[in-house]
């Protein structure tokens, strides 16, 4: 089993590592060559093209059944799902079909008020309590993962 790591702007690298080797799960972090770094936290890296849905592209086109994918973008989280594909964000929040509509609705609303000239505030400062968050679910998740497979 494998988790593909969305990494351009992902604060819980070190973790995701920590809690997927201990299910013996595999970790991919996909980011862009704008994104290369000394700083590695482990698992395999995959460095792609500069280009807007690089990353997101490379995640589709790899990605399989069962896989999970540590993501914040909602459209990324809308297509996977389409693939059987457990989808977390770095905060913990979990992405399924029955709350999936929701969110790239406010999306597309959100996207609709931009063009518009009001701008709404951006994501708040990611917490400590973000992050024991984004820890629980993600345990949670890798164990019922690997639970599934014995």
């Amino acid at each position: 089993m494998k988790v593909f790591v969305d990494a351009d702007a992902c604060p819980v690298k070190q973790e995701i590592v920590s809690v997927a080797s201990k299910y013996h799960f595999e970790v991919v972090f996909v980011a862009s060559y704008n994104h290369l770094s000394d700083k590695k936290y482990g698992g395999d890296w995959v460095f792609v093209d500069t280009g807007k849905e690089a990353a997101d592209l490379y995640i589709v086109n790899n990605v399989r059944k069962n896989n999970v994918v540590v993501t914040q973008d909602i459209g990324l989280a809308g297509l996977l799902l389409k693939k059987d594909v457990h989808i977390v964000t770095p905060r913990g929040k979990q992405y399924t079909e029955h709350n999936i509509e929701t969110a790239l609705q406010f999306r597309y609303l959100s996207a609709k008020e931009r063009r518009r000239g009001k701008y709404l505030k951006g994501p708040k400062r990611f917490t400590d309590e973000d992050l024991l968050n984004f820890i629980t679910t993600f345990e949670k998740m890798l164990s019922k993962l690997a639970g599934d497979l014995k």
